[in-house]
């Protein structure tokens, strides 16, 4: 069988993203399972593993992935560290249209690049088969009560960046006490699974829609909603999900009646571009909107959360929106605005568990297909430029590449 090269790229984006596809376990695990695979792992100072943790397993650390045939990375590539005629996979952010990655389809379509999007690899029945939402939602949520805790200086716990681990940060989270407030969560998908763990292990209660709105408690409490809780059928029909994926235009928002009651919203789902967003400027501007604290871990820049009005860093997760002005203010820095975390690489803060469960999914669901050959066309699939053109199934991209030259 034909030696496939598969490289794990220095991440190039700034800031630097400090994952890895695959651990340096997982590399010699890859190497046993598939005899064909040989890895090469490229020098970095930022990865969560050192080089040295690479070379002691005898993996060879590398300057240049020339040599490879498969590149494996996570975020975007800069332009600069594109090599032509690779197979390359990451997360492009290009499927929605995402104008700051343009170029960089642009000259992957020059470079006669097979680009294969994480976010597009998907089983037979069009579910996404990796990512690293529940570390997303882990990670967002324990930020929302960090957040929230110091907005109203209620508790004092540590940054998620500053815990080595997953078992520290459920330690920290433990000691978190609130006030009996409304939490609202969206998402059923990996994400809000994720930020639900941390919401459980805080010993938070859940309730059902009916009772969030109508009922007080003398503790905190929260709901899970499903898109059919807050959209609506425009001729009031019932809510059909696979039509609403398809033809979002047909349902209205009603978030609003959530967004009266609640004061920390943690947004988890994925939005259909052609959805209306949750909630208006106007809405967000009433007297009757009650949020204080929106932890957007799906974070969509002018998306369906008008106050998501600009991606947040780890180092710096929030800033507050004015809605009287709908102009960003500094953190925290009065109770009436609404206190925004929209960080886009939240398993950044806990980046070797969120390494390693991601090699897993690329060992069990996605070499086999490299390997053996795509059974299934998952791969296929996933795959939005070949040859120096776009896919058919991304053809839809054309104007979108079109007004980048």
């Amino acid at each position: 069988m034909k030696k496939i090269r598969i490289g794990l790229a220095r991440e190039g984006k700034i800031p630097p993203d400090n994952r890895v596809a695959l651990t340096p376990w997982e590399v010699i695990e890859t190497q046993t399972i598939f005899p064909s695979i040989e890895i090469f792992c490229q020098s970095s100072p930022y990865r969560c593993f050192s080089d040295e943790s690479y070379k002691k397993l005898g993996i060879p650390v590398v300057d240049s992935l020339e040599l490879c045939d498969v590149i494996l990375g996570i975020k975007e590539f800069p332009v600069r560290d594109l090599l032509e005629g690779k197979t390359y996979f990451f997360f492009s952010h290009t499927i929605k249209k995402q104008a700051y990655n343009r170029n960089m389809l642009c000259q992957i379509l020059k470079k006669n690049i097979r680009l294969v999007d994480y976010e597009c690899l998907t089983d037979i029945y069009g579910k996404r088969v990796i990512a690293f939402g529940r570390f997303a939602g882990i990670v967002g949520a324990y930020n929302a009560f960090w957040g929230y805790g110091k907005k109203y200086n209620l508790y004092h716990i540590r940054r998620a960046l500053e815990c080595d681990n997953y078992i520290v940060l459920k330690n920290e989270y433990r000691k978190i006490g609130l006030p009996p407030v409304k939490i609202v969560l969206t998402g059923h998908g990996s994400v809000g699974h994720g930020a639900r763990e941390v919401i459980d292990g805080i010993g938070i209660k859940e309730v059902t829609v009916s009772d969030f709105l109508n009922l007080e408690y003398k503790e905190a409490v929260y709901v899970q909603l499903h898109s059919r809780d807050y959209y609506k059928r425009f001729d009031g029909g019932d809510f059909d999900r696979e039509e609403f994926h398809r033809a979002p235009h047909f349902y209205r928002a009603d978030f609003f009646r959530y967004a009266r009651v609640a004061e920390l919203f943690l947004n988890g789902t994925f939005w259909d571009v052609g959805s209306e967003p949750y909630f208006t400027t106007e809405q967000l501007q009433s007297k009757e909107f009650n949020i204080r604290l929106i932890a957007d871990i799906s974070c969509d820049v002018n998306g369906p959360i008008p106050s998501t009005i600009r991606t947040s860093t780890i180092h710096d997760p929030y800033y507050d929106y004015n809605p009287s002005t709908g102009t960003e203010e500094p953190a925290f820095c009065h109770a009436d605005n609404i206190s925004v975390m929209a960080v886009d690489n939240l398993p950044n803060e806990l980046p070797r568990e969120a390494s390693n469960s991601f090699g897993r999914i690329l060992i069990e669901k996605i070499f086999p297909n490299l390997v053996y050959g795509d059974e299934n066309e998952m791969i296929r699939r996933a795959t939005i430029t070949l040859n120096g053109k776009l896919t058919p199934r991304y053809k839809y991209l054309q104007d979108y590449v079109d007004a980048g030259k």
